[in-house]
């Protein structure tokens, strides 16, 4: 659940690019696991191209486009990975935290 609004917040976008949330009290019911399997699918594969990541990042041979095909992976890894992020409440879907978020 998003910390405020009682929205979940799920991990795919709908017509015309635009969040979707569910609103349901039952974190069991088939669209709440549904969104808990694919947020998993995504953590899964951020975590395997980090661990990808490295390694063609010290690579002295790799080209201008693998490079930038990286990036744009890890972009979109990252973008995932916020995503859930937000929808369980870890994070301001406005932007990153504060200090004050951390009691700084």
């Amino acid at each position: 659940m998003t910390a405020h609004s009682g929205l979940r917040l799920l991990p795919w976008a709908g017509p015309g690019g635009k969040p979707c949330y569910l609103n349901t009290d039952d974190p069991e019911g088939f669209m709440s696991r549904l969104a808990d399997h694919i947020e998993s699918i995504q953590l899964g594969m951020a975590s395997q191209l980090l661990e990808q990541a490295a390694p063609a990042l010290d690579d002295e041979t790799a080209n201008g486009e693998e490079l930038r095909l990286l990036a744009a992976q890890l972009a979109g890894a990252l973008r995932d990975v916020l995503g859930v992020a937000t929808s369980r409440g870890h994070c301001h879907p406005e932007g990153l935290e504060t200090d004050a978020d951390f009691g700084l």
